[in-house]
C-alpha cells in the first residue's frame, strides 16, 4: 500500500497544483513563484510624494496577491528556510499561552509586535500553523486562514502547504482528533486527499489513515483486543474478537475518535479502496473503525450520491472482493495463505455485521453526550444496549463474547510524575526518548524540539508499529485535554439552558 500511495502522492499533488480555483491551467509556473503582476506604471505627472504612495500601494497589492495565491495552492515541498523555523521555535514559548487561551486579540497583538518567524513569503509559515493546530486554537487559526486582519500585514495561512516534516495541516488536526479544526480547514479549502512525503514521515499517508490508525492506539483497544485462542474453535474465537471490537467502539469514550474519522472520510476520495487496503493487510481493528465511522459513505459505493437500485452499495462490493480474494488464495499453499484466508473470513464477518446492524449502532453512538469520563454512560449499560441492537438484527452475542473486562481510562494508569506537559512530553520519559532518538526511532510524541529540529514527532505519521510509551503518553494527554475542553463546553451549555441544579451537582463532584 505504501508504494501505491507514493505514486498517488505525486499524482495528487501534480493534479491539484495544475488547476486554479477558477478552472484555469497553472502548468506554466510553480505556485510558489507565480508571475508577478505588471510593474507599477511610471508616474511622471505626479509629485514625488504621490509617486511614493503609488509605488507603496502597488507593492502591497503585489504581496497580497502573491500571498493569496500561495495560500490557496498546494505547496509541495515546503519552501520556508530552516532559519525562519528555528526563529519561530526560539519564540514559541511566548506564543503558547496565547494560543492556549485562543485569544484573537492577544494573538494579533503578538503578530504585530513579535511575528518574526511566523511569516515568510507573504504567508503564515506552515510550522506556525502546525503549532496553532496542535494547541487547538480554532479562533486564531480562522483569523490566519482568512488573512483579513491588518495586523497580519496581508499574510495568510495555506491549508494545503506542506510543513518541514512532510505532512499537511489536516494531518495534524486528524492527529489531535479536533473536529472543529478539521471543519474549519475544510471550509477554507484543505484537501483530505493529500499524502505525506519525505524522510521524516511514512510516505503516502492520508489524514484518514492518521485518524483511523491512531484510534486503534486507544488504550481500550490495546488492552482488550488480545483474544485467547486456546481450547476454542476458530469460529468461536473469531466471533468473540469481532463482537468485542464492535462493543468497544460503541463506548462513549470512542465517540470523538469515530466523529473525527467520519468527518475526514466524508471528504476522502476512493474510500472503498482505502477500506479494501486495510482488509488485504489483515488490519481488522482499522477495518472496524473505518466501517463503523464511515459506513454511510461506504454504503454509497463509488458514487457521491445515495445509491438507487441500479448500483450495489459499497459493502456488497467489499464482500465480492473478499470472496474473489479467497478464491484466488485457494490455489496457493502455505501457513501464511491459511492465515490470510482466516483474516479474510473475519473481515467478511465484520462487514456482514455492519451491513445488518451498522445503522442501528451508528444511531446509538450519535446519541452519546459529549461529557467528561466520570459523567458518561456506564459501560455495562452500553454493552447491554449494543447487544440488544445486535440481537434485533439476527446476531446472538453471548455474555462471554461481550465481556470487555475492567477498562481503565488513562488517568488511572499514569502517575503524577508521568503526566505529559503542554508539548505532549513527560519529564520522566525524556531520557528514554533521547535513547530512542539515537537509535533512529521516534518515541516522543507532540511537538518538535524547541530548536526546530528535523525530527517529526507525530505517532501514526512516523511509525505504524506497535504503540510505544510515547504513544500512550500522547493519548493520555489527548484524553485529558479532551476531557477538560468537553467539560468546559458542557458547563457553558448548561449555563445557557439555565439548569443550575446540574451545575451545582457538577461543582460538588469536582470539589
Amino acid at each position: 500500500m505504501d508504494k501505491t500511495h507514493k505514486e498517488e502522492a505525486v499524482k495528487t499533488t501534480c493534479h491539484e497544483d495544475t488547476t486554479s480555483t477558477d478552472g484555469s491551467s497553472m502548468d506554466e509556473y510553480d505556485p510558489w513563484n507565480p508571475p508577478y503582476p505588471p510593474p507599477c506604471p511610471p508616474a511622471v505627472e505626479y509629485s514625488l510624494s504621490e509617486s511614493i504612495r503609488l509605488v507603496a500601494k502597488w507593492s502591497r497589492e503585489k504581496e497580497a496577491a502573491l500571498g493569496a495565491l500561495r495560500a490557496s495552492s498546494i505547496i509541495f515541498p515546503e519552501r520556508i528556510p530552516k532559519e525562519v523555523n528555528h526563529l519561530f521555535h526560539d519564540k514559541v514559548h511566548h506564543l503558547a499561552p496565547i494560543l492556549d487561551k485562543d485569544s484573537v486579540r492577544r494573538f494579533l497583538s503578538y503578530m504585530e509586535r513579535n511575528g518574526q518567524g511566523m511569516r515568510w513569503g507573504s504567508i503564515i509559515t506552515p510550522e506556525a500553523l502546525n503549532h496553532m493546530i496542535s494547541q487547538n486554537a480554532v479562533k486564531c487559526v480562522k483569523i490566519v486562514l482568512e488573512g483579513q486582519a491588518p495586523e497580519l500585514d496581508g499574510c495568510r495561512a495555506g491549508p494545503n502547504c506542506m510543513n518541514q516534516y512532510g505532512y499537511y495541516p489536516l494531518h495534524r488536526a486528524a492527529e489531535f482528533f479536533s473536529v472543529d479544526m478539521i471543519q474549519l480547514l475544510v471550509r477554507h479549502g484543505a484537501s483530505a486527499n493529500l499524502l505525506t512525503a519525505g524522510a521524516e514521515v511514512i510516505e503516502g499517508l492520508l489524514p484518514l489513515h492518521v485518524a483511523v490508525e491512531n484510534t486503534c492506539m486507544h488504550k481500550y483497544l490495546e488492552d482488550s483486543l488480545f483474544p485467547n485462542h486456546e481450547h476454542r474453535d476458530y469460529s468461536e474465537a473469531d466471533a468473540n474478537f469481532i463482537f468485542k471490537l464492535i462493543h468497544l467502539l460503541c463506548l462513549p469514550e470512542m465517540k470523538i475518535f469515530l466523529d473525527t474519522t467520519r468527518l475526514i472520510a466524508k471528504y476522502t476520495d476512493n474510500l472503498l479502496d482505502e477500506l479494501w487496503n486495510y482488509i488485504k493487510e489483515g488490519k481488522l481493528a482499522e477495518t472496524a473503525v473505518l466501517l463503523m465511522a464511515a459506513q454511510e459513505q461506504i454504503r454509497m459505493g463509488t458514487s457521491r450520491k445515495r445509491n438507487g437500485d441500479s448500483k450495489p452499495d459499497g459493502l456488497a462490493i467489499i464482500c465480492d472482493r473478499i470472496w474473489n480474494n479467497n478464491i484466488a488464495l485457494q490455489s496457493e499453499k502455505g501457513q501464511q495463505v491459511e492465515a490470510r484466508i482466516k483474516l479474510n473470513n473475519m473481515a467478511l464477518m465484520l462487514v456482514h455485521v455492519i451491513s445488518k446492524a451498522g445503522e442501528g449502532l451508528d444511531s446509538y453512538i450519535q446519541k452519546h453526550l459529549e461529557v467528561p469520563y466520570f459523567m458518561q454512560v456506564p459501560h455495562l449499560e452500553v454493552i447491554e444496549r449494543v447487544s440488544s441492537i445486535l440481537k434485533d438484527n439476527g446476531f446472538c452475542p453471548t455474555s462471554e463474547w461481550t465481556e470487555i473486562g475492567n477498562l481503565c481510562p488513562y488517568e488511572d494508569v499514569l502517575s503524577s510524575e508521568d503526566v505529559p506537559n503542554k508539548s505532549g512530553e513527560s519529564d520522566t520519559n525524556r531520557p528514554q526518548e533521547r535513547e530512542n532518538q539515537d537509535d533512529g526511532s521516534s518515541n516522543s510524541p507532540g511537538e518538535a524540539s524547541s530548536h526546530g529540529g528535523d525530527q517529526c514527532y507525530l505517532p501514526g505519521l512516523k511509525s505504524r508499529s506497535s504503540p510505544t510509551n510515547g504513544h500512550v503518553l500522547l493519548n493520555a494527554w489527548i484524553s485529558r485535554w479532551l476531557g477538560r475542553n468537553l467539560l468546559k463546553a458542557w458547563m457553558v451549555r448548561q449555563l445557557r439552558r439555565r439548569k443550575p441544579s446540574r451545575m451545582g451537582l457538577l461543582l460538588q463532584v469536582m470539589a
